[in-house]
Order: C-alpha cells, then structure tokens, then sequence
C-alpha cells in the first residue's frame, strides 16, 4: 500500500504563483501538478490579482466508479 492509496478521492493543491497573467497563472499551476507526477487534475480557481495568481488545483487520486485503494487497506480488528 502507498500513502495515496488511504485517500479517498482528491487532493487539493493551493498556492499564490508569481506571474503576468491570468494565462500565466493557469499555464505555471499545469506544469507544476505535472511536475508533482500527477495526471488527472482541474483548475478549480483562479485568481489573477495584478502580481500573481491565487490558484488552487484538484489532483484526483480517484475518480467515481475508480478501483479504490482505500477499500483493499487491512481492517483493524479490536
């Protein structure tokens, strides 16, 4: 088992990006979650606000209807 497979579904990345636009913004928050070796995610917010981009990206770990890693976690017994 891998710490991801204990999500349940999603993880949530947000962080302010230095850049010039909107377009720069969204084009850094891509390169980055790709750069973090996730491939299924959104653009849930951006924010451009003259000197960056307040922006927040959802790397999904699960998808409804996915193979879900934290059903196969060992049940504790008590």
């Amino acid at each position: 088992m891998e710490i991801l497979d204990h999500v349940m579904d999603a993880l949530d990345v947000e962080t302010f990006l230095i850049c010039d636009s909107e377009e720069e913004g969204r084009a850094l928050a891509l390169e980055l979650i790709k750069e973090m070796g996730f491939k299924d995610f959104d653009i849930v917010n951006l924010d451009y606000q003259g000197v960056g981009a307040r922006v927040r990206v959802r790397a999904y770990i699960h998808r409804s209807g996915d193979k879900y890693g934290w059903l196969q976690l060992p049940k504790e017994v008590n």
